[in-house]
């Protein structure tokens, strides 16, 4: 009997072995897709041979590729002039974003948004701790759907492609690298913020500072509190948006550390109190709109209000759709938006910024949609179990010889 035990324990080993060895390297996948050509092409060139040769070399990583499809959308979109123009620099950082330490297979993901850090560490694109992140979640209908800078928003079209390193996701257009505050908050209807901010001279400050975490009223905020604001002195309006601004101290707030009963310390040195309600995420007595728009040094969570340090106490009316201001003042007329002549160009140098004026509305609608997560149509649905059904098949095909491997388990075990 035990030697029996001994045989089957030797004829696993075999087949562990067996199995290992029909596992393709990098190389091989990508070869082997035709609908990868251009990633493989563009990864193997000289200018990022050293890349190249260090992925190949890796154990335990996830790489999300973009296939054929996604270089199609290149031109127009945010990283469009650094193909245009070839910034091999630039484009290095771009691919630094799509690699992923650690194994992340399509069901290590759920509901809600997980971040992971990325290779993506350059100075030059990138001040969070740890490198820059990428928001992946789960959508129902076993749809994986990654964020990036300007809230693009990216679907996985095949996944869990095993290779000797990890794994491969294929995805249908590049991750942005996220770009700095006031580079992003056009996007997001966050001008009158962006224009305060750069009034009380805290433009550098919020662009640069490592592993930041903001809270911007939007735009409708600002203008639901009329003149109020302009009745402040400089020092005031700066204390006042110090207070929606939090130095994590090496941690970022994204949205899966925001919990109920939160509180975090501000720039301006007094508490703010997050509270879950009503499934519903609160800052004060502020609803959070948009959560998680990834910048290149932390992370913004839009308001609907403005907060007040002198209304730290504040708690929300959850089952109100906008909540009431916590500062007084009369609507602005024709929709006029506050402190927007202050506003100019940010001073990041992040892979995406040399085509910042053409972020559109798509990047928010975007962002809302991956966050859906029970709002998926069904078409997309249907297309994610499909894509995500065939690239699991793949990766389970990538090892080759299942059938020849027991075969091989019983052969052993017939000669012992």
């Amino acid at each position: 009997m035990r030697c029996r035990f001994g045989s089957v324990v030797f004829a696993a080993l075999i087949c562990t072995t067996i199995a290992q060895k029909q596992l393709q390297d990098l190389t091989q996948v990508l070869g082997d897709d035709p609908n990868l050509s251009q990633f493989t092409a563009l990864l193997t060139s000289s200018a990022f041979g050293s890349l190249y040769a260090n992925l190949s070399f890796q154990q335990d990583i996830t790489i999300l590729v973009p296939n054929d499809d996604a270089f199609s959308k290149i031109e127009n979109s945010q990283i469009g002039d650094a193909f245009k123009y070839n910034q091999s620099d630039a484009i290095r950082a771009i691919l630094q974003y799509h690699v992923i330490p650690g194994v992340h297979r399509s069901n290590s993901y759920n509901g809600s948004f997980q971040f992971n850090p990325t290779w993506l560490n350059d100075p030059k694109y990138d001040n969070v701790t740890g490198g820059q992140v990428v928001g992946g979640v789960l959508q129902s209908g076993d749809l994986n759907v990654f964020i990036s800078g300007y809230g693009s928003r990216t679907t996985v079209s095949e996944s869990d492609i095993a290779f000797k390193g990890g794994i491969i996701h294929t995805i249908d257009t590049f991750l942005i690298p996220p770009v700095d505050f006031t580079s992003t908050c056009s996007t997001f209807n966050l001008t009158a913020a962006g224009g305060a901010i750069a009034n009380a001279s805290l433009a550098p400050y919020v662009n640069t500072q490592k592993d930041i975490t903001i809270f911007a009223p939007n735009n409708a905020a600002f203008q639901n509190l009329g003149t109020t604001l302009s009745h402040l002195t400089i020092e005031q309006l700066s204390d006042l948006l110090k207070y929606h601004v939090v130095n994590g101290s090496h941690r970022v707030s994204y949205s899966d550390s925001l919990v109920d009963g939160t509180k975090l310390q501000t720039l301006e040195g007094g508490t703010i109190t997050i509270t879950f309600a009503s499934n519903s995420l609160f800052v004060n007595s502020a609803r959070v709109l948009q959560q998680d728009i990834l910048l290149a040094n932390g992370v913004l969570h839009v308001l609907d209000n403005v907060l007040s340090p002198n209304a730290s106490n504040a708690r929300p009316a959850p089952t109100l759709r906008s909540q009431v201001p916590v500062i007084s003042g009369t609507r602005l007329s024709h929709n006029a938006v506050p402190f927007v002549a202050y506003l100019t160009t940010g001073t990041s140098s992040s892979a995406s910024n040399t085509a910042a004026a053409s972020a559109s509305a798509n990047a928010t609608s975007g962002l809302e949609q991956a966050a859906a997560t029970s709002t998926s149509s069904t078409s997309a649905t249907a297309s994610g179990k499909k894509k995500g059904s065939a690239g699991r098949s793949r990766g389970e095909a990538v090892t080759s010889g299942f059938g020849a491997v027991i075969g091989a388990a019983l052969w052993v075990l017939g000669i012992l």
